[in-house]
């Protein structure tokens, strides 16, 4: 099982891109006095005609005037409007609707990886590692199991999951000091971070491990090194470099058919893990020189949520193979790897869609319909993406049965939970997102046979979320 499949940061799901806005109403007017001629609410109209002119709600204008602190007591004295919707909607009224020029073509698209060919490279990468455990599956397997699991899979699956939470916690944090242009700062959380959430994937293994385990609790150390490398190098926008350091565990592919020597399957991940790191190395550098001094870093707690969510999110895609045979299980799990790259090209594109409604629609309703069409389509599109990599893992993966009936629409459902979850995180409403797959890995942790039912409930909650939260205007403003 591939133990890379959440190595993907929060953020990847990628930045909106900027958008011009007016300048603020931070001054704001007094009442105007009796020797006045000028009507304030004429200068205010003047003053955020751009920003009126481009909203495509009222409630876009009355949270911009609100953002400035403008109380109703204000308004009434200065405008003569009750409060702050009033006086929006008058704004509104007078504006001719104006929509700013896209971005030219050259900015677009700045970072490689925003392409589909990039992302795709991006989900190459999220699902090579598990190549590793096809070489060393032999080596791992022994006497007795757990949980009508094979031996050794208790302490793989629970360094696993310890990384993708810690990861997903750690990769927000550094990915916040970036947003605040401040790379060296990211470089040290991910100089502490990453070495801690090595100790802990390693700890949590040693300690689910069972007489007989070792050797399993061996490679999930190793796999929580390679967890805690990865994820520097994807923060730091290091894919490529990432890729490099993977070609090795490509000798895993005679192994699908042949039998290979244990010392080959021992020193091809050991090659590739001992390169990730290294690269891993390199790229901290900045994180040894010393920072501004005096700033203050993004809270702790802001990055809990995104953790839980790893948390949620990975037991459902542990639980969308356990129960199967490991053939299938294993093209359960690599199909979803694989479809990261495609689903994190959706997400821009989803992204990129709200924006460009913003600039060409000028009424609400114009713009919910749009952008529920483009939520639906590209929704419909991730899923036959996945569909599409599960028959092909069950053509090509040696002794990979067909997807049973039962179980191809519960691996749809959790594809579902996982899109749309990382679409709400990436609007900033990873909170409701992580709730929602903690309720639903929890009811199939304790209720296996309720898995469908518990990923098809998350499904839905989430979708009526999106649908909810993501036609507003203003949540696709920057």
């Amino acid at each position: 099982m591939s133990g890379s499949l959440w190595l993907k940061p929060p953020t990847t799901t990628p930045p909106l891109p900027a958008v011009p806005r007016p300048p603020e109403p931070r001054d704001l007017p007094e009442p105007a006095g009796p020797g006045t001629a000028a009507d304030p609410l004429d200068e205010l109209a003047a003053r955020l005609d751009a920003f009126t002119a481009a909203a495509v709600h009222p409630d876009e204008i009355a949270a911009l005037l609100e953002s400035d602190g403008m109380t109703d007591d204000h308004i009434r004295l200065t405008y003569g409007r009750n409060d702050s919707f009033a006086l929006a909607e008058d704004l509104y009224a007078r504006a001719e609707r104006r929509h700013p020029d896209p971005p030219p073509k050259s900015a677009a698209r700045p970072a490689w990886s925003e392409g589909l060919g990039g992302c795709l490279v991006r989900g190459l990468v999220f699902a090579l590692p598990g190549l590793a455990y096809v070489l060393a599956g032999p080596l791992l397997a022994g006497p007795g199991g757990r949980y009508g699991l094979p031996a050794g899979t208790v302490p793989l699956l629970a360094g696993a999951v310890t990384g993708w939470v810690w990861n997903q916690a750690l990769s927000h944090r550094a990915h916040t000091w970036l947003g605040l242009g401040d790379r060296a700062a990211a470089a040290r959380a991910l100089l502490t971070g990453a070495p801690a959430g090595a100790l802990a994937g390693t700890a949590v293994a040693v300690a689910a491990a069972r007489d007989g385990e070792l050797p399993a609790a061996a490679f999930a150390a190793g796999q929580s090194l390679y967890l805690a490398a990865a994820t520097v190098l994807l923060v730091l926008g290091r894919e490529r470099a990432l890729l490099a350091t993977l070609l090795p565990l490509a000798g895993a592919l005679p192994a699908l058919r042949w039998d290979l020597p244990d010392p080959l399957r021992i020193a091809l991940p050991a090659l590739s893990l001992t390169a990730a790191c290294l690269v891993a190395a390199r790229a901290l550098r900045p994180g040894l020189a010393r920072g501004a001094a005096g700033r203050a870093g993004p809270p702790l707690a802001a990055s809990v949520p995104y953790g839980l969510f790893g948390l949620g999110s990975g037991v459902l895609v542990l639980h969308a193979g356990l129960g199967d045979s490991p053939a299938a299980a294993g093209g359960a799990v690599i199909a979803l790897t694989l479809s990261m790259g495609p689903a994190e090209w959706l997400l821009h594109r989803f992204r990129g869609a709200g924006l460009a409604r913003l600039r060409t629609l000028t009424t609400a309703r114009e713009f919910r319909r749009a952008v529920t069409g483009t939520l639906v389509l590209c929704l419909g599109g991730y899923l036959t993406v996945l569909l599409a990599l599960a028959l092909a893992a069950a053509l090509l993966w040696p002794a990979a049965p067909w997807p049973a009936p039962d179980r191809l629409p519960l691996l749809l459902l959790v594809g579902t939970v996982l899109w749309l979850g990382l679409l709400l995180q990436a609007f900033g409403a990873v909170t409701a997102a992580a709730a929602v797959c903690l309720l639903a890995a929890a009811a199939q942790t304790l209720e296996p046979a309720a898995g469908p039912l518990a990923a098809g409930g998350a499904a839905a909650v989430l979708a009526v979320l999106s649908r909810v939260l993501l036609v507003r205007p203003t949540a696709h403003r920057p």
